[in-house]
Order: C-alpha cells, then structure tokens, then sequence
C-alpha cells in the first residue's frame, strides 16, 4: 500500500523533468529560421534588434515573407524562443 508521504518525495522529482521539456517553439525555429541564417545573426555586435516587442515584428516579417501562415501565438513563441536563447531584451 502508498502511503501519502510517497507522493511528497515523488513529485518533486517530476517537476525538473517538465521543466526541461522543449519549447513549442524550439522546432519552429530549427526547421523555419534556422533554414535562411545560422544562430550568429542573433548574437553579431551590430544586430538592429534592441527591443523585445521590435523582436516580435521581426519574427512576423520573416513569417509573412516565407509564407508560414503561423498563429499569433507562434510569433510570439517563437519570438520569446529566440530573446530567452540569445537577445536577452527586457520588457
């Protein structure tokens, strides 16, 4: 029989393992972004981008320009994918 205290010593050892699951938008990302430019366009010294609600109009440009069709929730996924993994912009 389980006794209540399995329960509190188990699930703490759940919650890593979600929190280390993918992101939605980390597969966007690899077979959409990544097919016109290599990550070193988000790290270069002179990038335009300077704000994360300029990243999030980036990110559609580029969506409407192959043609995507992707929800606004996509843009923005993958938009706080990309400032999460290399911009680092503030709100």
């Amino acid at each position: 029989m389980s006794h209540p205290w399995h329960l509190a010593i188990a699930l703490p050892l759940l919650v890593p393992a979600a929190a280390a699951a993918p992101s939605p938008a980390e597969p966007l990302h690899q077979a959409h972004c990544l097919g016109c430019h290599g990550p070193e366009v988000y790290t270069r010294e002179d990038r335009k981008l300077t704000s994360l609600p300029g990243l999030h109009r980036q990110v559609q440009r580029c969506e409407l320009a192959l043609g995507l069709k992707w929800f606004d929730e996509e843009i923005g996924a993958v938009a706080d994918y990309l400032n999460e993994h290399y911009y680092r912009l503030g709100p």
